[in-house]
């Protein structure tokens, strides 16, 4: 398997391993860490493709977004 290969599998398994980890740590539905996720500004910059960051681990991505729009998780 080559290297883009690789990069495209990743990429394509990173926002599902996101919203499950949100789900699971924030003790909501994948349905509402779904909802969050989509919000975001890091659903964003993913899509986007910017700074690398879709290379990064989902678990310190998930992290990053519950620390820097903890705004999301207020109903």
């Amino acid at each position: 398997m080559e290297k883009v290969d690789l990069d495209i599998i990743y990429k394509q398994n990173l926002e599902p391993s996101i919203i499950e980890y949100l789900a699971d740590q924030k003790k909501i539905s994948r349905r509402k860490a779904m909802d969050i996720y989509y919000k975001s500004k890091l659903s964003e910059q993913i899509q986007a493709g910017l700074y690398g960051i879709e290379n990064m681990d989902y678990k310190y991505l998930a992290e990053d977004l519950i620390e820097n729009e903890p705004e999301l998780f207020i109903e």
